[in-house]
C-alpha cells in the first residue's frame, strides 16, 4: 500500500488508495469505506480484489 486518503461526501466515507504490486505496477482506486480495512495505512501489506480489471476491495492478508 503506497497511499491511503480517507475523505467523505455529506457524511458518506470514501478512501482513495494507491497500491503497488509485486510486478512494480501501480494502481489507484476510489473505494467505499466498507471495502477497505479500518485503520489501513501506507506501507501496510494488503490483498487486492479486482473485477473487470478494477480494484473493488482491499483486505489484510
Amino acid at each position: 500500500m503506497l497511499e491511503v486518503k480517507p475523505w467523505d461526501v455529506h457524511g458518506v466515507g470514501y478512501v482513495d488508495v494507491t497500491v503497488a504490486f509485486k510486478d512494480r505496477s501501480v494502481e489507484t482506486a476510489r473505494l467505499g469505506g466498507e471495502s477497505v480495512p479500518f485503520g489501513l495505512q501506507a506501507g501496510d501489506p494488503v490483498l487486492v480484489s479486482k473485477a473487470v480489471n478494477m480494484i473493488v476491495a482491499i483486505r489484510r492478508p
